[in-house]
């Protein structure tokens, strides 16, 4: 993949930026799939909206016993959700602690130039970096690490990705035009994890990410994770973790996936809007059962609920979802509905 210098992409600047007057905002970040606070609509003036991320290099355990070395902006895998304003500018100060191993990096899929930032983000261990980009584009992307060769795939499947939601200055539109106001929102980040076994058949366990790094490509050549998590690590957001709402509530999920394909289905609900792609220019297509999450991008939909009880969340190539691990929960309060289904007869001896 094309890779150059910093100095390149800066050495000869047509057009500078023009901030004056615009207003700082300090937003903090938070842990998946909790979005950080922010206005649904914004009329004002583009701000300069500025965050923090600190890289770790960690243990985490992807299931129990099984552990990996991951790679993560913030320590959370995925990454934190950001939100902006069409128009706002994102400014980001990218730390790397002199504690970790490796060269890192941030490549902005809803950016424009030097590799999505990639080129003007690398830190070595013990600095730190400030990338400044307008986002001019409504919708949801990802971000992710993207340090070159084979350290850009190797730093991704070990968990180095989030998102960024771009929201339209007068909010979100259903496909007639209709605002559409969310009470709740979600960010779900699905990775595939590839942990090497050993000659008895058992996990591997490693103390770095370098120590780990031959025996993981081994495994990434057979483009078949042995793991697929959803926010880091199996059954994260199921059980007491499971995500909330209350009959009546519309819910926007953000999902991603930074390498692998996915297709999300919500058993018993279904995507009332959803923005193929997480492009908010493009009109919403209507009723989804099931829609696809591309490797490298990140898809809104939202859901009004009508009925309580617990509503699987999950990747409808249903073997990842059940043999893997890509499955979540909505854990809904309310009162049922007879006449939007009903138990006739319940089950009983055939006579």
């Amino acid at each position: 993949m094309a890779e150059a210098g910093a100095e390149s992409y800066i050495a000869s600047v047509g057009v500078e930026s023009n901030l004056r007057g615009l207003e700082r905002v300090r937003q903090i970040l938070v842990a998946p799939p909790f979005l950080p606070k922010h206005e649904q609509r914004y009329s004002g003036k583009p701000r300069i909206i500025e965050m923090e991320m600190v890289i770790e290099e960690k243990e985490i355990e992807v299931e129990p016993g099984v552990f990996v070395q991951a790679m993560t902006f913030a320590g959370t895998n995925p990454g934190p959700l950001i939100v902006v304003h069409e128009g706002d500018y994102v400014e980001l100060t990218l730390k790397n602690p002199k504690t970790n191993f490796l060269v890192h990096n941030i490549d902005f899929h809803a950016s424009t130039g030097a590799l999505g930032g990639g080129a003007l983000t690398k830190v070595a261990p013990g600095e730190e970096v400030v990338l400044r980009f307008k986002a001019d584009r409504p919708g949801t992307y990802v971000y992710h690490c993207a340090p070159g060769g084979v350290m850009i795939p190797y730093h991704v499947v070990s968990g180095m990705y989030g998102a960024i939601m771009i929201l339209p200055k007068d909010g979100l539109k259903d496909n007639k035009g209709n605002l559409v106001v969310y009470d709740r929102a979600y960010y779900v980040g699905e990775q595939g994890w590839y942990v090497p076994k050993d000659a008895q058949g058992k996990y591997k366990r490693y103390p770095n990410a370098v120590v780990s790094m031959n025996d993981t490509l081994k495994v990434m050549k057979n483009l078949v994770p042995t793991h697929i998590t959803y926010n880091g690590k199996k059954g994260a957001l199921t059980g007491k973790n499971a995500m909330k709402a209350k009959v009546g509530e519309t819910v926007l999920f953000i999902h991603s996936q930074a390498n692998e394909d996915s297709r999300i289905h919500l058993i018993g609900g279904h995507g009332d809007q959803v923005w193929s792609g997480g492009s908010f220019n493009n009109t919403p297509t209507v009723d989804r059962e099931t829609w696809s999450v591309l490797g490298g991008e990140a898809v809104a939909a939202v859901y009004t609920f009508k009925q309580p009880g617990i509503y699987a969340y999950v990747n409808h190539n249903l073997i990842e979802a059940v043999l893997l691990g890509g499955v979540a929960h909505v854990s809904v309060e309310g009162e049922w509905n007879n006449d939007l289904m009903k138990q006739v007869k319940p089950p009983s001896k055939i006579k």
